[in-house]
């Protein structure tokens, strides 16, 4: 074994082509010194490496005594070539941990060597998201304060990994914690120019401490007061304030879950149906209008209902004629066929010409109407207007429908009729609602005196 680590000293391949190849595989036992690959990847020789891997590649995953294999060492001194020389022959020990649970891109962090953690990554991607007992590869850049290879892996964090950005070592510190209580304000600012980092600046530790915190527990200087104003200026607080807001945080959560329904519903009410503006009086001259179409046209239905009026007095011109003893000139027709049906016809419209001509009524005489109660009553009736004119029509169809097609109409009738009402009933729902509404505020205003207002 002596040979051989001279032989990996001196760079001397004479020496290892000697014809006892067996002292690669004695020297893999000495684990508590290190094969002699491990010598050579220390010392960078690349050539000596490769004809090793080449004569036996399982020297590659052989450990020493601290459980280091040969990438470990060639990672730690920065050697590139002979990291891709290992790397080549088996990728697999990127995931090989020493005794203190250090994988290789550990150590070449920990001395800064961009190259290496390059090719290490491109490797194994995800041995960036590995943790040792440091906390992982973002705070050994800062621990040992390598600020371009913690540039480089937030930039691969960011692209795929970026639940590394708050990882947490063995006390609960984030990376944005140790680089505050070490005071290196370049990689402070760095750190928060990153929205992940910034939103977790308030993370607290197992010590129950923030980034904030960790200042107060260093010296007081004039960079511990650069760096809370950077903090302060991201939103950064102690862990008091923290807990004052979360308490009154929780407070409002309780208060919120104690609302009754009707504060709710009022909560619904203030927010999706108070709001009605004066849209009445906007439209006055177009409710005018409406309510006077409305009442023309149930005029003309009581002068002309359906199936027309007698033209002359008549015995026999209808099979009811003979029962009443005479159908007068001018009297509907339907009213001795369908007496009841044409009753129905005549109440209908006459309540949507009443109701009709009552808002002509208020609209004529000048009444405020951005008054609530005012406002409250023209919707109304006008939906009273307009229910029944649609009643009137339904009523007319059947009339006037033949006795063959009658059930088809009948079934076309209910649908209508049915959709109608479930379209009032939502009007009125919401109609209550505003006038409940509107008489609890009035009645909460009138209690409160002058001197309260």
């Amino acid at each position: 074994m002596t040979p051989l680590y001279e032989t990996s000293l001196n760079d001397s391949l004479g020496t290892l082509n000697t014809p006892n190849p067996l002292n690669l595989r004695r020297s893999s036992f000495s684990s508590f010194i290190g094969t002699s690959l491990h010598k050579a990847a220390l010392l960078g020789q690349l050539e000596f490496c490769e004809v090793v891997l080449d004569i036996k590649p399982s020297l590659a995953i052989e450990v020493d005594s601290e459980g280091r294999c040969p990438l470990h060492l060639a990672s730690f001194e920065g050697h590139i070539k002979v990291v891709k020389s290992l790397l080549f022959t088996n990728s697999d020990v990127c995931f090989i941990r020493d005794k203190d649970g250090n994988l290789p891109i550990h150590l070449a962090v920990s001395r800064g060597h961009i190259g290496v953690i390059e090719e290490l990554i491109i490797a194994k991607p995800e041995s960036i998201g590995m943790i040792t007992n440091d906390g992982s590869v973002l705070h050994l850049c800062v621990m040992y304060n390598h600020f371009e290879a913690l540039n480089l892996l937030l930039q691969l964090v960011r692209g795929s990994q970026q639940q590394v950005l708050n990882f947490k070592d063995k006390e609960g510190n984030t990376v944005l914690h140790l680089a505050v209580r070490l005071r290196h304000i370049k990689t402070i600012k760095h750190l928060l120019s990153l929205p992940e980092i910034r939103k977790a600046a308030n993370t607290l530790n197992k010590a129950g401490h923030t980034v904030l915190d960790m200042l107060d527990l260093s010296q007081r200087d004039f960079i511990s007061l650069i760096i809370e104003q950077i903090l302060i200026e991201v939103g950064a607080q102690r862990s008091t304030n923290i807990a004052i807001t979360y308490s009154q945080n929780m407070a409002n959560e309780v208060e919120s879950h104690r609302q009754s329904r009707w504060k709710r519903l009022e909560n619904f009410w203030s927010k999706y149906l108070q709001y009605q503006g004066n849209w009445i009086e906007e439209t006055r001259g177009t409710l005018m209008v409406v309510a006077t179409v409305i009442a023309t046209m149930t005029f003309q239905s009581a002068l002309n209902p359906p199936g027309g009026v007698w033209q002359e007095n008549t015995q026999s011109g209808g099979n009811k004629c003979t029962t009443y003893g005479i159908c007068e000139a001018g009297t509907a027709v339907v009213g001795y066929v369908w007496s009841e049906d044409y009753i129905r016809f005549m109440a209908f419209n006459t309540i949507s010409f009443y109701a009709s001509l009552s808002v002509v009524l208020v609209l004529i005489n000048g009444f405020p109407l951005k008054n609530k109660v005012i406002m409250w009553i023209l919707t109304i009736v006008m939906t009273i207007a307009v229910t029944f004119m649609f009643l009137t029509y339904m009523w007319a169809l059947g009339l006037v429908t033949p006795h063959h097609i009658y059930s088809r109409l009948y079934k076309l009738a209910y649908i209508c009729v049915g959709a109608w009402g479930i379209i009032l009933i939502v009007i009125g729902l919401i109609q209550t609602a505003q006038l409940v509404f509107w008489i609890k505020n009035r009645r909460k205003n009138f209690n409160i005196g002058p001197e309260q207002v």
